[in-house]
């Protein structure tokens, strides 16, 4: 099912059956898994639990950032994603290991005898999201809606025409709505092929109702191998979820609130 801002409530997914025992994954390539935290639920006594998930260098990288909220949101991000991966998969949160591929974009090594699982995190002010699956290309990206943007200067220059179109006859607060309903679809997408943002953001255009992508080349990519999904996880924020799946019926994706109580668990060993 295509899901849109406006009602997506939690459903019986496959993550409601609890987590994976060890070296029974409950995760294929046929599901795909969301998971998001917002950062004002976490206590300030719990930070250290979720700073404990990290391997060493993560908790070095955390301690490089000059501010507060930033060190934050990486840590509960990387948290979330080591959570996650244990969550669906069943092996010990600090055995994950990543590196960096093309463009920079870090990429899950998968462990001997496991097909390879894809894994894509993305965070704002205040909160952060993580997106896994198996095989496929997978990306995920939430914003802030509290920012500032030049969001018809950012649009002009960077959108395709009929995106540029809907944000310059939007008007006052619907504007930066608009605009970031556009950008969440594109990052995702663009964090999916792993090429970031040196894939030109006006070589494809989104229909965000539909939930659909039209490519300018038409050789340059195949838009029926593409679903796509958009989430409001809290009212100050826009999310969305890109996944290629050569067949889209069989793909099921559960998206919900980090379990936050499961991650401080896996802490407390």
């Amino acid at each position: 099912m295509q899901k849109t801002l406006e009602g997506n409530p939690i459903s019986e997914g496959f993550l409601s059956h609890g987590p994976a025992a060890p070296g029974k994954a409950i995760i294929d390539r046929d599901h795909a898994a969301v998971w998001w935290l917002t950062l004002d639920e976490i206590r300030d006594a719990d930070w250290l639990k979720l700073a404990s998930l990290l391997i060493e260098e993560e908790r070095a990288r955390s301690e490089r950032f000059h501010f507060d909220r930033d060190r934050l949101v990486y840590i509960a991000a990387h948290a979330m994603c080591r959570g996650l991966l244990s969550y669906c998969l069943g092996a010990a949160v600090q055995s994950w290991r990543f590196t960096v591929e093309y463009h920079g974009k870090p990429e899950l090594v998968s462990p001997p005898n496991m097909p390879r699982l894809r894994v894509n995190i993305s965070h704002t002010r205040g909160l952060a999201a993580v997106a896994l699956t198996v095989e496929h290309d997978i990306g995920v990206d939430v914003e802030w809606l509290q920012r500032d943007a030049d969001t018809d200067g950012l649009a002009a220059r960077m959108f395709a025409e009929t995106e540029r179109q809907r944000v310059a006859a939007a008007n006052g607060s619907e504007k930066l709505d608009i605009f970031l309903k556009f950008w969440t679809l594109k990052e995702a997408y663009v964090k999916a092929i792993g090429k970031g943002l040196s894939q030109p953001l006006d070589a494809f255009a989104f229909d965000p109702e539909a939930l659909e992508i039209a490519f300018r080349d038409a050789h340059a990519d195949d838009p029926a191998n593409w679903h796509f999904e958009r989430y409001r996880p809290g009212p100050d924020y826009l999310m969305a979820l890109a996944v290629r799946h050569p067949d889209k019926q069989r793909l099921a994706v559960d998206t919900r609130p980090a379990p936050l109580s499961y991650l401080l668990g896996l802490a407390d060993g």
